[in-house]
């Protein structure tokens, strides 16, 4: 009795998965059938997902592998094997695959109009993980300013984790398009800039010892290095002050933190600033006010005699004066030649 009631579900179960669905070039395509192909895609997917895991085992025992090349040959690997699953999918349904290209080329010709984006960034997707200009972990800065770690990426879209724990879905066509810089490419040692600047009359020697000096407090500066130690330039005579930089290597860890890092730097140039009397000058402008009446229009045969010598000595002091300072700049430029990293940067 149970076994003719089996019997019976079973015939009912059959008669629901051959009712035709529709058809594709004279092929009957059954509830049944797209029940195979559904349990074939989910198979080709587990299979996919074991292989890859595989092969992280497999690159990360005893580094075989770099970080970058694992990702790409997992990555390559899940699209071949999705490829073949949907393949073999299709194949189930007694479709001749000869004729379904032709009308899959048929319908991707007028839905490619409408994909021309995703098939943009799918393609370009594929070019970044063979060309490896951009990796798994790289520091990159786009043209739009964003900075950020590379987390993923995916076939259509790249994720970008900035440094405030922000992601940002980038499409792949953006980094092939566009003008990408990529800060750990080949190295991860970085030189910044961080400019700064005190008023005239200061010693431009005293202000090199004490932004070195606080340049070595700075944890992120790399140590230990003759040919990469941190250099101050004098880079401009400003309106209002003498503009320098600090120029210091890095440690690799601090690249990947630039705003950290220009802020630390900043901190501890201007407490060694204050601490060596140095002033940091607001922006100044030379005021010249003019009399109504120009010194020309004034006859100095009607002028007093006294006012003609004062004013006669007063132009011949300032000349003097000029001189002498000119003098002394030549002097301390001569001395302090040695002292010019700058010079020495080559």
């Amino acid at each position: 009795m149970m076994e003719d009631t089996a019997l019976t579900v079973w015939e009912h179960i059959q008669t629901v998965l051959s009712i035709r669905l529709f058809g594709v070039d004279e092929t009957g395509v059954t509830i049944g059938g797209i029940l195979q192909v559904v349990i074939i895609i989910i198979a080709a997917w587990l299979v996919s997902f074991v292989s890859r895991k595989s092969l992280q085992r497999y690159g990360r025992g005893e580094q075989r592998m770099a970080a970058s090349s694992l990702y790409m040959l997992t990555r390559i690997s899940h699209y071949v094997i999705m490829l073949i699953g949907f393949v073999l999918a299709i194949a189930s349904l007694g479709i001749d695959l000869t004729k379904f290209a032709l009308l899959a080329s048929a319908v991707g010709i007028g839905v490619g109009f409408g994909l021309q984006n995703l098939i943009s960034n799918f393609v370009a997707g594929i070019m970044l993980l063979f060309e490896k200009t951009l990796k798994v972990k790289d520091f990159v800065e786009l043209e739009s300013g964003v900075t950020g770690e590379v987390k993923e990426i995916n076939i259509r879209s790249t994720i970008i984790t900035t440094n405030d724990n922000i992601d940002i879905v980038v499409p792949n066509s953006e980094f092939v398009n566009g003008r990408v810089t990529n800060w750990t490419m080949r190295d991860t040692y970085r030189r910044v800039h961080i400019p700064f600047g005190v008023a005239y009359g200061s010693d431009k020697n005293l202000v090199k010892e004490a932004v070195l000096e606080a340049a070595n407090k700075v944890p992120h500066t790399l140590t230990g290095t003759s040919h990469r130690p941190p250099q101050v330039w004098l880079t401009e005579m400003g309106d209002s002050a003498l503009n320098f930089e600090l120029v210091a290597w890095l440690k690799p860890e601090a690249v990947n933190r630039p705003g950290a890092v220009k802020a630390a730097f900043n901190w501890e140039i201007h407490t060694a600033l204050v601490a060596a009397g140095l002033e940091i000058p607001f922006p100044q402008r030379d005021l010249h006010i003019r009399s109504w009446s120009k010194p020309s229009d004034v006859d100095l045969d009607e002028a007093p005699a006294d006012q003609i010598d004062e004013k006669t000595e007063e132009q011949t002091d300032e000349q003097t004066k000029k001189q002498e300072d000119a003098k002394a700049e030549t002097a301390d430029a001569d001395s302090a030649a040695s002292d010019n990293d700058a010079a020495k940067d080559i």
